[in-house]
């Protein structure tokens, strides 16, 4: 299980980054900042202070992101780039959010 926290932190930490360089040099960059980079920020946090609701929480996020960066990838091809990376950090947050429940139904310690 310390590994899929350290994993789940570090996409999070990735998906923050994505976002400020994604958004960086638009009009309204703080606001992009607090609405996208803060809540992974928050939630890598509280991942890393073992948070019992972080992780679901970092998954639940995690539809609207993926979510988000399918439409921006099928409706704006120059932020195409941006958005299937957001679409891949999505799906690995998902995935290392349930890893340890997958482990554990499957009889795996990872």
């Amino acid at each position: 299980m310390e590994r899929s926290r350290l994993i789940l932190a570090g996409l999070l930490q990735l998906l923050a980054v994505l976002y400020a360089v994604w958004f960086y040099g638009d009009r309204q960059y703080t606001l992009a900042l607090l609405v996208f980079a803060l809540p992974p920020i928050l939630l890598m946090i509280g991942v890393m202070a073992r948070r019992r609701t972080a992780a679901f929480w970092a998954g639940v996020f995690a539809l609207f992101w993926f979510s988000h960066a399918v439409m921006v990838a099928w409706a704006d091809p120059v932020k195409a780039p941006f958005a299937w990376a957001g679409i891949v950090l999505s799906v690995g947050i998902v995935l290392a959010t349930s890893w340890p429940a997958f482990a554990k139904r499957f009889g795996s310690r990872e």
